[in-house]
């Protein structure tokens, strides 16, 4: 190991290339689901491991929790569980990792324990657990029923939602710590602020994740994908990021800008401050100047990586694909691979590989071309580049949207934190601008917003 700085306890040296700190989706079950979500692109990663049992064993469990404590320079280390289904491993695993954290826990240092989860398998005992061990729940509900049940269901293709729905009252019972996590997809994309609510008003949570769904399929795939990979004549084929088309499911790219949109427009001027989007708190750092917590907003990456069941490091949750896998850490230390040569490579080539049409944009600074995994489309023609470039994001027309229209309130906030302030001031601002540029509007007039509308059917209504 000739890339030695320091030593960084008394029996452990970092390489000289580590990053202070990183992230690892550890995923005991591999991809094995109690669900058979029909956008799941993880599910077919099972024939990457063609005679496994899919479980983690003790041995490496132990490894894993030790090796990833001692990689790390910052004050609070995560430990992160994802699946697949994590809770297939049982409560007695979780006890184990419980246990091996406080054995190699140095003083001083803190640990946050993670885990995504259907909820499907949660009772009082996991509430339990998670609550004495303050835990964090990432829950994954797609909306009110319908749009939940649309597509994730069980290995039977009977809907889920009443059991994520009892999960989520397990949790608010026992006081545990959860967020939502939200796909956006075709059968959700319409209903933003019908989700919203949903999520706010019914189920009471203050803290959740949209994801868009972009699942992609080569051309011979596609009509097998978009009938379902779930369905009992359809084997799943191994997903990997290739081809430019995506499936009926995906997201449409402008669909999503004005999801964010309304659910933003909702949110900044009812519920800063009291509901969490995490989101707009990535944004807000971009206007602020900080980085950005969310990884797809980062200028580079290549510090938040995968673990799976067998000890593969590959790397990222989005990239386990043969040519993505680092190595094994039962062979070789995990922070080795965080810091080795094609680890850095691949972090940096989000920003080197970015398209000159991205370079230009007005709104790079808060998306930096968001995540690699979704630049698959080509750049509108240019003089340099009648064909246009590739590498642009599918999902770039509805991310310039967003950002370009959350720039007012941004700024807002952006200065009153730097003022010492609060955020939530910006609801009070928003609400005395609007009054004023509202305030002479004749109910049957356009409405001033540029909507299209008549003021009544726009912002001259109660709820608008």
């Amino acid at each position: 190991m000739d890339n030695i700085l320091e030593q960084h306890d008394s029996t452990f040296l970092l390489p000289r290339n580590a990053p202070p700190g990183f992230h690892v989706l550890a995923k005991p079950t591999g991809s094995i689901c109690n669900l058979d979500c029909k956008y799941c692109f993880f599910l077919s990663k099972e024939l990457l491991y063609p005679d496994s049992r899919f479980r983690m064993a003790d041995e490496l469990l132990e490894q894993y929790i030790k090796q990833l404590i001692q990689g790390q320079r910052v004050q609070e280390i995560v430990v992160a569980w994802q699946g697949g289904e994590p809770t297939l491993m049982g409560l007695d695993f979780f006890e184990r990792s419980i246990a091996y954290e406080k054995k190699y826990l140095p003083q001083g240092k803190t640990i946050l324990n993670t885990i995504q989860t259907n909820g499907t398998l949660l009772d009082d005992a996991w509430c339990e657990f998670f609550k004495r061990n303050n835990f964090l729940v990432g829950l994954s509900l797609d909306g009110p029923r319908e749009m939940h049940d649309a597509y994730r269901v069980d290995k039977g293709g009977a809907p889920t939602f009443d059991k994520v729905m009892h999960a989520a009252h397990l949790l608010q019972k026992h006081a545990v710590e959860f967020n939502i996590l939200c796909t956006v997809h075709a059968a959700n994309e319409q209903h933003p602020l019908e989700v919203y609510r949903f999520f706010r008003d019914e189920l009471k949570t203050q803290y959740i994740q949209f994801i868009p769904i972009v699942e992609r399929a080569t051309p011979e795939l596609l009509p097998i994908a978009n009938e379902g990979w779930g369905d009992s004549h359809h084997a799943r084929p191994l997903y990997l990021l290739e081809g430019n088309l995506v499936t009926e499911r995906s997201v449409n790219s402008q669909a999503w800008g004005k999801f964010l949109s309304a659910v933003f427009d909702e949110w900044v001027r009812r519920d800063v401050g009291t509901v969490f989007v995490q989101m707009f708190d990535a944004a807000l750092a971009s206007w602020v100047g900080v980085p950005p917590a969310l990884c797809i907003f980062s200028e580079t990456c290549g510090n938040a990586l995968a673990l799976e069941h067998n000890g593969d490091l590959y790397s990222c949750d989005h990239f386990v694909e043969p040519k993505f896998k680092l190595g094994n850490i039962k062979q070789d230390l995990m922070i080795e691979l965080v810091a080795s040569d094609q680890q850095r490579a691949f972090g940096n080539a989000k920003r080197d590989m970015l398209p000159k049409y991205c370079r230009e944009c007005e709104v790079k600074f808060a998306c930096h071309g968001e995540c690699p995994r979704n630049r698959f489309i080509r750049t509108p023609p240019s003089a340099n580049a009648p064909d246009g470039e590739e590498g642009l994001n599918y999902l770039c027309a509805g991310y310039r949207n967003f950002f370009n229209h959350i720039d007012h309130p941004m700024k807002l906030m952006a200065q009153l934190l730097r003022q010492g302030r609060y955020a939530d001031e910006v609801m009070g601002i928003l609400a005395q601008e609007e009054n004023e540029k509202y305030a002479n509007v004749g109910r049957n007039d356009m409405c001033p917003c540029g909507s299209g509308k008549k003021f009544k059917y726009c912002h001259g209504r109660g709820d608008a």
